[in-house]
């Protein structure tokens, strides 16, 4: 059952990061930050406010926020040890249930991006399909550094949207 963004303008701090914790991968932080922000007048007055609490973070938590991202069709997903949220993610995206060639390819790149960028490949799983998701593994590992964490935090964003929207209603 969503939550009432009025509930969420007036709950108790615990309620607040309960409900807008989950929203980035692993990191109550954010929400913990923000809260203090309330009320917000939409959903996208929240995201707004949430993403910039990101944006304002050192680059040290930046990265700690990225690299809370499973890697796609990696050994959390395989061992069934991923969030509810990663779970469903991956499974809108087709990435359950993998032929062992689909598998190979994801470790293969998996491990290309972490070497290059000692980070996760983050994508907005729901906004893509497996084909389009190995289509972007060559092109962002063309990237520098700095790229990468930018469009990494980006991708989070657009994660932490829709599951802002599969969590919170107006109201």
């Amino acid at each position: 059952m969503k939550t009432k963004l009025g509930e969420l303008n007036t709950s108790e701090t615990a309620r607040f990061v309960e409900v807008c914790g989950p929203l980035f991968e692993r990191s109550p932080w954010i929400a913990e930050r923000t809260v203090a922000r309330r009320p917000f007048d939409n959903r996208d007055a929240l995201h707004s406010a949430l993403c910039e609490t990101v944006t304002q973070a050192a680059v040290d938590e930046q990265l700690t926020l990225i690299r809370a991202h499973p890697d796609l069709v990696g050994w959390a997903a395989l061992a069934g040890t991923l969030t509810s949220e990663s779970t469903r993610e991956q499974a809108a995206a087709g990435l359950s249930g993998l032929a062992a060639d689909d598998v190979r390819r994801f470790t293969e790149y998996n491990a290309a991006y972490w070497a290059k960028f000692d980070f996760p490949f983050v994508i907005c799983a729901r906004e893509n399909k497996k084909d389009a998701i190995l289509a972007a593994f060559p092109v962002r590992l063309a990237n520098t550094r700095e790229q990468e964490i930018r469009t990494a935090l980006d991708e989070i964003a657009k994660i932490a949207r829709l599951r802002l929207y599969d969590a919170v209603e107006e109201g």
